[in-house]
């Protein structure tokens, strides 16, 4: 990724409404948070106050998928909530593995059901085994990583853990379904319609939100577990 002007840095000051106006993808950044529409006129800050939000940390992860592939500063991760920070992750795995790759599943099944059998099952072979990639991915954060950062939350040590382990095992988890979109484009063989191109435009939307969601791992909830690491050490 090479660096890019801010396209704009909102602030609890901004009305909720003009940001998801302004980036319509942040909906599913607030919704994560448990924040629901309805908010009327209300700034960022009054919407995080009335729904028992930390409101720098949805700023900074609300300006950091706004303006990838800029970094958020460390000053920045020193103001996050990390409990907060995990309630937006899990809630991020949710809707992964729980809707959106369900739904994504049973619209390619349904758009590919014309074409020869065969390539029908190799491509559903592909996405079932790119989920299960997806789904061990996020199940080792919920049952490692996760209650590493809640231990850290606390000013707990652990010594069996640390976090450069993850940040070695973490992966790009959206780099095969980055595969599967190029086999559709380049290969599928019957002709495509209104349906295959519907699904192949929420592949390309799906591959998008999972490198985001990469994005605010690697450079949110990692470098400020290691910024806790320091403190507990200090501690």
């Amino acid at each position: 990724m090479t660096n890019k002007p801010l396209s704009r840095v909102f602030s609890a000051q901004t009305k909720m409404s003009d940001l998801i106006c302004a980036h319509y993808n942040l909906l599913l950044v607030i919704t994560r948070f448990g924040i629901h529409l309805g908010f009327g006129e209300k700034t960022i800050g009054e919407v995080c106050q009335s729904s028992n939000v930390d409101t720098p940390t949805l700023l900074t992860i609300l300006n950091a998928v706004a303006n990838i592939p800029q970094k958020p500063k460390k000053e920045e991760l020193k103001s996050i909530s990390m409990n907060d920070l995990l309630t937006y992750l899990r809630n991020a795995h949710d809707y992964f593995l729980n809707f959106r790759l369900p739904l994504l599943r049973q619209q390619l099944v349904s758009a590919i059901s014309n074409c020869p059998q065969e390539v029908a099952f190799a491509i559903r072979k592909f996405f079932d085994d790119y989920v299960e990639e997806v789904n061990k991915h996020m199940s080792y954060e919920e049952k490692t990583v996760f209650p590493y950062a809640e231990h850290l939350a606390k000013g707990e040590r652990d010594d069996h853990y640390k976090i450069s382990i993850f940040r070695r095992k973490h992966d790009q988890i959206e780099a095969k379904i980055s595969e599967l979109k190029a086999i559709i484009i380049k290969y599928y063989p019957a002709p495509s319609g209104y349906e295959l191109n519907s699904v192949l435009h929420d592949i390309f939307s799906c591959e998008e939100d999972l490198a985001s969601h990469n994005f605010i791992e690697d450079h949110i909830f990692i470098p400020l577990m290691e910024i806790m690491e320091q403190q507990t050490k200090k501690g």
